[in-house]
């Protein structure tokens, strides 16, 4: 059960912040303490599903032969066959374009390689290597599952933000999700809860409000 005071918390929250002329994304930032992140067997990276989604539209792009391309019309954002991806290799500003219009993607496994070499250097370092699903399957679930996920990563900061929804979601899902971020942070850092400093919820140009 969600601790009441998370769910006070970011009600005032969106109580009190400002009426934008768009949907303010929720953010929470993360203060970490006593651990040293220039190891990287200390640092997070974490695929988590919110339990109430994001509350805006997430893009899937799906890398993947005839079957899949069939199987992925009317459910993914974009269908990129094999033989397109030699196309978007060759023209570096069309390739960037490609990586932002999607926030995630997913790949018929023996493509990875492919796409690893010809795409690696536009993917990586935005974190949007696709997630490798089996050759011809119905990519369905895992695009689903993509639209309602977050990455959370520190890299080498102790200081790091992620989306956990947006201001038109009600206090109390955005408290749950909240609760399920930090639940998963706290069991991948070795001292758990001692090893964060502080946590504050925001709206994108809100105020931030302290919930740990």
């Amino acid at each position: 059960m969600t601790d009441q005071h998370l769910i006070e918390t970011v009600n005032k929250l969106l109580v009190e912040s400002k009426k934008r002329n768009f949907v303010e994304t929720v953010e929470l930032a993360v203060n970490l303490k006593d651990i040293d992140l220039s190891n990287p067997k200390n640092r997070i990276q974490e695929e988590i599903v919110l339990p109430h989604g994001r509350g805006k539209a997430i893009k899937v792009g799906v890398f993947g032969g005839s079957e899949m391309a069939v199987k992925a019309k009317g459910v993914a954002d974009v269908v990129v066959q094999p033989e397109e991806i030699e196309d978007l290799a060759g023209d570096k500003a069309k390739a960037r374009k490609f990586a932002r219009a999607s926030d995630y993607f997913v790949a018929e496994a023996p493509l990875m390689p492919t796409i690893g070499k010809r795409l690696g250097v536009i993917l990586a370092p935005r974190g949007k290597m696709p997630k490798p699903i089996p050759p011809g399957s119905d990519p369905s679930a895992a695009i689903e599952k993509l639209r309602s996920s977050i990455t959370v990563r520190t890299r080498d900061k102790m200081t790091f933000h992620m989306p956990v929804g947006s201001k038109e979601m009600s206090a109390e899902h955005l408290a749950e999700n909240i609760d399920v971020v930090l639940g998963r942070i706290t069991s991948k850092l070795e001292r758990g809860k001692q090893n964060i400093r502080s946590a504050y919820v925001k709206t994108t140009m809100g105020p931030s409000y302290r919930v740990i």
